[in-house]
């Protein structure tokens, strides 16, 4: 919006929902020009046109800006509509998708206003005429397919974690003792690895593996494992003493827990096949778009293709910031501030205000990129060990923020990545 001329701006605002779409339109004076409803419909987006172009063929108004909340995906027909229409074409239309909590916090600075929907669209509008919008205008279609598999992606990552945490209970229930052994102690990298699901699922209850000698226990996890384990004498006692030391279950509960757990391991196997599938889906897609800042992100190392679409479909164009410190406050990496008085508090939450995609995709690449950069190694142990409680979170969050200067100075820049011309800003 900087290039605009406001006083010849028709500024648009639009509350969605599923079946109708209230429309405010004011000039910069704040004059009402337009309040209506229409269906939320092909139908409803020809009659809001309508509206639109005689408002402008009866003015002087040279551009349009239509602003809307990022509504579920209410708002993605209407927005590549109004930026696509060849009538709404000629008055130069400007199409932005807000995020709802930042009109949240706008509509309260208008006090005893009440909550309705055309007051909606009035507070819709009226961000866009004060010049409080600061994101890229909607994109169309061009990322929104990309966008569609990344933000699938995730959906099918947060299924295997919630399936994971729910498995808890039932694993604590069949083999107690298994499921409180820390890291160092555990025999296995994990309760989820395919030893540790064969062991809780093929042996009935914890007395069976109690009453097997330590040679057959040892060639079970062989087998289970293809012999990956470079002790399995010692993996096998641990095991063994885990299962004395686990509570003992009637014999009738032992038949649902055995059912429920491979269901559970069932359903994690399917997700992530399915997120292999979306992997490759995501490749195909990203490899059609082939732009310059896919290849600056994908030359960072640890940087897969995956990982790399996943940022880019929802920044778009890093254009749409002004700085690195923009870009994190747009994912949501950035702190809230505790101080009062003289205090000032060492102890702060992350804001998680804005796009939690963004987020998940900018911490799982540090997660990577911190396992192949010798220097985001370091940074990550020297904040992990500047505090005794919430070490890792706190260190990848705070790695995710060095990370978001270097891909915001690349791609700002058009560089591929360079150990010598790392690219950072400052």
């Amino acid at each position: 919006m900087k290039n605009l001329n406001v006083l010849t701006t028709l500024f648009v605002g639009i509350d969605i929902s599923s079946k109708n779409n209230v429309v405010y339109a004011m000039d910069f004076h704040s004059n009402k020009l337009l309040n209506v409803s229409v269906k939320n419909n092909h139908v409803g987006a020809l009659e809001l046109t309508d509206h639109i172009c005689s408002i402008m063929e009866d003015s002087t108004f040279t551009s349009i800006v239509f602003a809307m909340e990022s509504t579920s995906n209410y708002a993605i027909h209407l927005a590549t509509y109004l930026s696509s229409d060849s009538k709404l074409l000629a008055f130069n239309p400007y199409v932005y998708c807000l995020n709802a909590k930042t009109i949240s916090n706008y509509r309260k600075s208008f006090v005893g206003l009440p909550k309705t929907d055309n007051q909606d669209a009035y507070i819709i509008a009226d961000f866009a005429r004060v010049g409080r919008i600061q994101s890229d205008p909607w994109r169309g279609s061009q990322f929104l397919a990309l966008q569609r598999l990344t933000r699938h992606r995730l959906h099918l990552v947060d299924a295997v974690v919630r399936e994971k945490n729910y498995m808890v209970a039932n694993v604590f229930l069949k083999f107690s003792e298994l499921s409180v052994l820390k890291d160092d102690e555990h025999p296995f990298t994990s309760n989820y690895t395919a030893t540790a699901e064969a062991v809780l699922t093929e042996f009935f209850s914890v007395q069976e593996i109690i009453d097997l000698s330590i040679e057959e226990l040892v060639e079970f996890l062989c087998k289970k494992s293809k012999n990956r384990f470079s002790n399995p004498n010692e993996v096998a006692s641990i095991l063994k003493k885990a299962a004395r030391d686990s509570y003992r279950l009637d014999d009738t509960l032992y038949e649902p827990l055995n059912a429920a757990i491979a269901s559970s391991f069932n359903c994690i196997a399917t997700f992530q096949k399915e997120i292999k599938d979306i992997d490759k889906a995501i490749i195909r897609a990203i490899k059609g778009l082939n732009t310059n800042e896919y290849q600056c992100l994908l030359s960072i190392p640890g940087i897969g293709p995956v990982f790399a679409a996943g940022i880019l479909s929802e920044i778009g164009s890093v254009k749409s910031f002004n700085s690195h410190d923009a870009l994190a406050k747009y994912a949501g990496i950035v702190w809230n501030k505790n101080q009062s008085g003289d205090f000032d508090s060492d102890v702060t939450s992350m804001s998680k205000a804005g796009n939690r995609y963004l987020r998940y995709y900018l911490i799982e690449a540090t997660n990577s990129v911190k396992n192949h950069m010798p220097e985001y190694n370091a940074f990550f142990k020297k904040k992990y060990d500047e505090v005794k409680t919430h070490q890792y979170k706190r260190a990848l969050a705070l790695t995710s923020r060095k990370f978001i200067r270097l891909i915001y100075g690349l791609l700002a820049k058009d560089q591929l990545y360079s150990p010598s011309k790392v690219g950072e800003t400052k």
